[in-house]
C-alpha cells in the first residue's frame, strides 16, 4: 500500500553507503522511486569509492540529472574508513561537516535506509528527515530503532526485498532497468583499449571476490579462456586494486588466449557494455554485468544464488550442493567451489552464447551436471 504523503514527496534522501554489489542492488528500487517521483529532489548518501556508479568522474554531483549522473540530483559523498583513521585533524572534521551541512542544507522530507546498518541508519536519522524508512528486521537488528517506517521486506532475492521497502512509497512495480552513468571519456579509453588488443567479440572473466571462499581457483579461469578460442571469442580478464596477482595468474594460465586489463568503475561500465558474456563469482562486477543485461554464468560457493544471484538477464549459476551458506569471510577458497570444472563453466557459456531473444530474468537453469548445481 502506498503511503499518504507519498504523491507529495518532494525531497527524498536514499542511504546506501557500499559496496559495489550492494550499491548495484539498490538501484532498481531508487530507479522506482525516480519513475514515480520524477520531480523530485532525489539525493544519496554514499561511500566515496563508489560514487562512480552514480556519477561519471568530472561531473558536478549536484544539479539538473543528465547522462552522466542519471539517477539522483544530488551525490553526498563519504569516506567513513579514513575519516576514523583520523578523526582529530582539522582537515578530517572540516570533511565532515561539509557533508553534514549539505545533507542538512537539502531539508530531505524522508529518508530510506537501504543498507540496514547501524551506522546508515544512524546517518538516515542525522540527515534531518522527519520519516525515515527501513527494513522491519535489518542486517543489523539495532538499525530499526532509527527508522519511523518500519517495513516488511518480501521477495527471495535482495532486489527483490529493497523494491519492496520502497514499494511503501512508490506503489507495487516490477524492478524497472536502471541507468548508469555514460562517460565519454571512459568509453573512448575503453574503445582504444579493446581496439589495440585486436578484439572484436569478447567474454569478461572475473578472478577476484570479496573474500578468498568466494574465489574460483585462478588458473581455471585461464583454462576456461582458452576453451573460448575455437569459438572466435577473446577472453578479457578485468581486475580492480589489489587484485593484480590473481589477474597475471589467470592471464599466465591461459597460454596467451586472455588480457588482463585494469579498469576505474566506469571504465568498467563502459567494458562490460560491449562484452558478449560474463564469468565470476558473486562479485560486484557480475552484478553490474547482471543489470547491463549481459548474460553470465555464475560460479557460486558461500552465497546463496536465489539472494545474490545475477538478477533480470539470460544466466547460468553452477554451485556445488556441498557448499554451505555463509557469509563468514574465510579466506580460503569453499571446497565445493573447487568441484566445479572449466569444463562445465565452458560448456555453460556455450549454451548462454547459443540463445538468442529477450533476456529471461531472473536466470535459466540447465540441468545440473555431476559435481554441480545451478540455482
Amino acid at each position: 500500500m502506498q503511503e499518504e504523503e507519498g504523491p507529495t514527496i518532494r525531497r527524498l534522501l536514499v542511504v546506501r553507503l557500499s559496496a559495489m554489489g550492494d550499491v548495484i542492488h539498490t538501484l532498481p528500487a531508487v530507479q522506482l522511486l525516480r519513475d514515480r517521483f520524477p520531480q523530485a529532489m532525489i539525493g544519496w548518501l554514499i561511500e566515496e569509492r563508489w560514487a562512480e556508479l552514480l556519477c561519471a568522474p568530472g561531473t558536478p554531483q549536484r544539479g539538473a540529472r543528465s547522462p552522466q549522473r542519471p539517477l539522483v540530483d544530488w551525490v553526498h559523498t563519504v569516506n567513513l574508513r579514513q575519516w576514523g583513521k583520523s578523526l582529530s585533524s582539522f582537515s578530517t572534521l572540516e570533511q565532515i561537516a561539509r557533508v553534514w551541512n549539505d545533507v542538512r542544507a537539502a531539508k530531505y522530507e524522508i529518508a530510506v535506509d537501504l543498507q540496514g546498518a547501524i551506522r546508515s541508519a544512524i546517518l538516515a536519522r542525522w540527515s534531518g528527515a522527519r520519516v525515515i524508512y527501513g527494513a522491519a528486521q535489518p542486517r543489523e537488528t539495532p538499525a530499526a530503532l532509527m527508522y519511523t517506517r518500519n517495513v516488511t521486506a518480501g521477495g527471495e532475492h535482495i532486489i527483490e526485498q529493497n523494491v519492496s521497502v520502497v514499494e511503501r512509497l512508490a506503489g507495487t512495480a516490477t524492478p524497472p532497468q536502471v541507468q548508469f552513468p555514460y562517460d565519454e571519456v571512459a568509453e573512448q579509453r575503453v574503445g582504444s583499449a579493446i581496439s589495440e588488443m585486436g578484439v572484436r567479440e569478447f567474454a569478461i572473466v572475473n578472478p577476484g571476490a570479496g573474500w578468498g571462499a568466494k574465489r574460483w581457483p585462478t588458473e581455471r579461469y585461464g583454462e576456461v579462456a582458452r576453451g573460448f578460442v575455437s569459438k572466435g571469442i577473446a577472453t578479457v580478464i578485468n581486475y580492480g586494486p589489489g587484485e593484480e596477482a590473481l589477474a597475471l595468474a589467470a592471464e599466465s594460465s591461459s597460454g596467451g588466449a586472455a588480457i588482463a586489463l585494469s579498469t576505474s568503475i566506469s571504465e568498467l561500465i563502459a567494458l562490460t557494455r560491449r562484452a558478449r558474456l560474463f564469468i565470476g563469482g558473486d562479485t560486484g562486477p557480475l552484478h553490474l554485468a547482471a543489470a547491463l543485461k549481459v548474460p553470465v554464468v555464475g560460479i557460486f560457493g558461500p552465497t546463496d544464488p536465489r539472494r545474490n544471484g545475477p538478477y533480470g538477464t539470460r544466466s547460468v549459476v553452477l554451485r556445488n550442493p556441498a557448499s554451505p551458506t555463509t557469509h563468514a569471510r574465510n579466506a580460503q577458497t569453499d571446497l565445493g567451489m573447487l568441484e566445479i570444472s572449466a569444463e562445465e563453466v565452458i560448456e555453460a557459456a556455450r549454451s548462454l552464447l547459443k540463445q538468442g531473444g529477450p533476456e529471461c530474468p531472473p536466470h535459466t537453469e540447465n540441468p545440473p551436471r555431476k559435481g554441480s548445481a545451478h540455482g
